[in-house]
């Protein structure tokens, strides 16, 4: 860009870890499952979610929907352009679905669906009947980082002896 900088496209681990904590901080309080993810606009928090399945008796209150529906209200649209979303996790199908309408410009995970299969989500045979396993194939650029950190999310999930499975 003449007279100006380009914008910083780094992934931002600031942004992951926030999404982590969400999600553990739901673990922690019982509201829901171990996801947490957030959209944002540069160095900006456009918004937040967590899930919500249990609080909320809702099977569509995953973490990635309730961002993505607070960042289009926060933006007054009905498309998140020009945002980055970080999940604790692989978007399963439904949100991936979701994603792709709401048209981010990038994805990242700390954890994938195999993560989250050992801690008792398994979405495989809908994986399998819609997405295929391959990241490099989808249209939609899903990076993986701080998957160590992600793991000990899944691990307090795994290890909270009230938690209510679904």
């Amino acid at each position: 860009m003449e007279g100006g900088t380009a914008p910083d496209l780094r992934p931002s681990e600031e942004f992951l870890r926030l999404a982590l904590d969400l999600a553990l901080r739901n673990v922690r309080s019982g509201r829901g499952g171990p996801f947490g993810a957030v959209v944002a606009r540069g160095k900006d928090v456009v918004a937040t979610g967590a899930n919500g399945v249990v609080a909320f008796s809702d099977p569509t209150a995953h973490a990635e929907i309730s961002a993505i529906r607070a960042a289009c209200a926060a933006l007054r649209s009905f498309q998140i352009e020009g945002c980055d979303l970080y999940t604790s996790c692989e978007p399963c199908p439904m949100c991936l679905g979701a994603i792709y309408w709401a048209r981010p410009e990038r994805v990242f995970i700390a954890c994938d669906r195999n993560d989250a299969a050992e801690a008792g989500f398994d979405d495989a045979f809908i994986y399998d009947e819609l997405c295929g396993n391959n990241f490099a194939d989808r249209k939609v650029s899903i990076s993986i980082l701080l998957r160590d950190e992600g793991l000990k999310v899944f691990k307090n999930w795994t290890a909270k002896p009230d938690k209510i499975e679904y």
